[in-house]
Formats: C-alpha cells, structure tokens, sequence
C-alpha cells in the first residue's frame, strides 16, 4: 500500500518506530529461550546417584525446545486465521503480549525454585509451547496490522524481527560478564524479556493516540468501501443510459462496471498457491535447512581451547551472535540486491544447495558425538560455515517474502503472504524434527 497524498505525516517516524519495537517483540520469546539453552542445560544435564551407581541424564533440551517452539507455530497460524474474524486485533495482540509477560515473569521465578530435573524439564517444555502459541497469535496478528500501513513499514517490522536474536545474544553475554552465579546471571537474564515485552505493550497502546496510525489503522474497510462506491457509480451511469444507443460514455460505463466487479473478485487460494509455489517450496527449504541443525547441533560446539574464560562465551558468541547478525545482514542486502530474480531458475537452485551446509556443521567439534568424526576443529572454520549458514538464510527466506506478493495480483497479496507465512511455519516444524535423527547421526 502507498501513501496517499492526503494522509497525514508520521511525525518523527514515531509509528516506524512502534512498529520496530513490535517485530523486535514478536521474536522474543523464541530468541530468549533458544539462546538460554547452556542455563537449561545445566540444570538439566547433570548426574543423579540411581541404584547406587552415578548415571548422567540426557533431556536433548535443545531438540525438543525447537520443536516445541515451532508445533505451536504452526498451529497456532492456521487458528490465527480464523481467530481474526472472530476476535478484535486488540485483544490478539494486547492479550498476547500479556500472556507473554507473565509466562517470561513465572520462568524468571522458577530460576529460584529448586526442584528436580523431570519436573524441571516438564515445565519449561510447557512453558515453551503456550509462551511459542502466544507468540505465533501476536506474530500473524503484527503482520496483518503493518499490512495496512505504507510498504515502508513492513520492511521496518521485519528488520526489529531480524534483530530480536541479537538482541537475546548481547542479553545473554552480559549476562555471563556480570560475574554473578548462574542463577543470579540467569535471573537478569529473563528480566530483559519482561522489559521488553512491557515497552512493546506500551507502544502497541500508543498507536491509536497517533494521527497517522488512525489514518490507516481505522480505514481497513476503505478499500471495499471505495470499490462499493465505483461499482454503485458505474451501475447507475448504465442505467441511467439504459435503452440509449450504445454510446462512448455508455461503453466507458459499461468497460468501468466490468473492471470494478473484476478488482472486487480476488483468487482463490489454490489459484494464488498456483503463482507462488515454488517461492513457497524455497521458504519451507530454507528453514527445515536451517532449524535442522541450529540450535539442536550447532549449541552442543565446543571450543578447541577449553578451560579459559573463552568457553564461557563461546556458544553465546560463534553460535547465537554469530548467527544473529549474519540472519539480520543477510536480510538487509536484500533492500539493495535481489539476485537471483524471481522467475530464475537458479534461484530454487541455489535455495537447495544450502542444504551441503549440514554436513559440514556437523562435522564441526559438536560434543558429545558418537558416530561422525571431527574435520573442523578451530573455532575460525565453525564461525565462517556459521557465518554462510545464516546470512543465506536471511537472504533467501527475505526474497522468497518478498518476491511472492509480487507475483499475483495486488488483491491477492494478502492471500500470497497469509501462505507463505504457513509454510514459513511449517519449514520450521520439519527442520524441528529433523533435529532429532541429525542430533543422533553426529
């Protein structure tokens, strides 16, 4: 949607703003929890004295929190469809992030509370799916929101999505730098999200007092509203010619009636998938690639120079940040670099070839393994393939987003999004669990 001359401005980019702080909290929770997994593990993974003999217990915390976390992605974007004929985006969003804070406040309590590692487990396994079920609402519900507004902003929202990892990356590394014991760090840790969750409210309340927000925000119904009065328009200048001779004004009359019912009709959704199909096969690739082996795999790397201060930071840096900022780089290029183009074949091609990254991150030092041998020991070769790994995920998910509205009609983009947004979820859902076997084969 482009601006109209008549809208008022966004004074200081106050809403782009908002709308930043939104993406950046809609990916919180899932970035909060992945990037807290040594915090987890190390509850998790200890040793427990059964039958007299010291066994250690493996949870796979890593595995079933991405999987976990994207079930409910999953789900909860098919009832999202449905949930906004029935309750008001206020409600979705406001309630979501609600729900959302008080689930991020009930696990920074549990840091405090001893119990044991299998109810432990069963309530952060809990936790994960309604806080990732909250969040999957807030998240289709946001889209839909910044649809209505100027292009612009939802380039602006996906960039606050891009950066909400790191921002969970830098939470975690200062974190680990306050020199506090790993519950003390842990608590602060958790703390970050509920700040954050309570802006991202406050500013989600501030957009109806905004002049431009209301603009468009309130006039959601403008479009059928116009197309109503065009049609009425057209139909009464033919009736009002009716029984005439056919006439230039009677023909325009007639041309303007038949585009009119014509822009009112939109596709169906079998016949956008049709248009869109290999954007929506490159998208779901793209993150079965991805979530396969990150963070199931790539959190269990060790440094090849362990008992320094190094080891403390360096999942929390060569993996998560690493990670992080080569997604959001790799999103960014796309505002300058679109190649290759939408109708080229290569562009599928290359999508696929990612997927000869996997080895060669399995291949890394990923501790404890029991079948694959270790070629890249040295913490440079894990951080370059990393670097590769996720700035060609960034790149390839943000055109494959981009490019599929581009390739229907204007009135069918919202359909083309609301797919492409399903199978985004369902790439994250398979790479979930293709976590477990790939975890196993190393």
């Amino acid at each position: 949607m482009k601006g109209r001359a008549d809208a008022p401005q966004d004074q200081g980019f106050l809403v782009g703003i908002i709308f930043f702080i939104l993406g950046l909290g809609t990916l919180l929770p899932w970035n909060f929890f992945m990037t807290a997994s040594m915090y987890f593990q190390g509850r998790l993974n200890t040793t427990e004295l059964i039958g007299g003999e010291v066994v250690r217990k493996e949870y796979y915390f890593n595995n079933w929190m991405t999987l976990l976390s994207q079930l409910p992605l999953l789900l909860f974007t098919l009832l999202n469809s449905f949930l906004y004929q029935r309750i008001s985006e206020a409600v979705r969003i406001a309630g979501s992030l609600v729900c959302v804070l008080l689930l991020f406040i009930i696990t920074a309590v549990f840091v405090k509370v001893d119990m044991g590692m299998d109810r432990f487990f069963s309530v952060t396994m809990a936790t994960i799916w309604f806080i990732n079920s909250f969040g999957a609402v807030l998240q289709g519900s946001s889209f839909g929101l910044v649809g209505q507004l100027p292009q612009k902003y939802s380039a602006v929202f996906m960039s606050g999505q891009g950066l909400a990892g790191t921002f969970a990356a830098i939470a975690m590394i200062l974190a680990i730098a306050s020199d506090a014991d790993s519950r003390t760090a842990a608590l602060g840790y958790f703390i970050t999200p509920c700040v954050g969750t309570l802006v991202t409210l406050f500013s989600y309340m501030l957009l109806p007092r905004l002049e431009f927000a209301r603009y468009y925000l309130n006039k959601s119904g403008r479009y059928e509203a116009d197309t109503t009065h065009e049609l009425l328009k057209a139909k009464d200048l033919v009736v009002s010619l009716e029984g005439s001779v056919a006439s230039e004004p009677t023909k325009q009359a007639i041309l303007l009636l038949e585009q009119v019912e014509t822009v009112d009709q939109k596709a169906s959704v079998m016949e956008v998938f049709k248009k869109i199909w290999v954007m929506a096969f490159c998208v779901t690739f793209v993150f079965t690639v991805t979530l396969s082996v990150f963070p199931a795999v790539t959190a269990d790397t060790q440094t090849h120079s362990p008992g320094g201060s190094w080891e403390r930071y360096f999942i929390s840096v060569c993996c998560f940040l690493v990670f992080n900022l080569n997604d959001w780089l790799g999103r960014t290029v796309t505002t300058w670099i679109q190649w290759p183009g939408k109708e080229s074949p290569l562009f599928p091609v290359l999508v696929v070839c990612r997927v000869l990254l996997v080895p060669l991150l399995m291949l890394c030092n990923v501790q404890k393994r029991w079948l694959l041998p270790v070629y890249f020991t040295h913490d440079a070769v894990f951080t370059a393939i990393m670097s590769l790994f996720a700035a060609s995920s960034g790149y390839f998910v943000c055109l494959s987003m981009t490019y599929a509205p581009q390739m229907v009609a204007g009135k069918d983009a919202e359909t083309a999004g609301a797919l492409m947004t399903f199978f985004l979820s369902l790439g994250l859902s398979i790479g979930a669990a293709l976590s477990f076997p790939l975890r196993a084969l190393v």
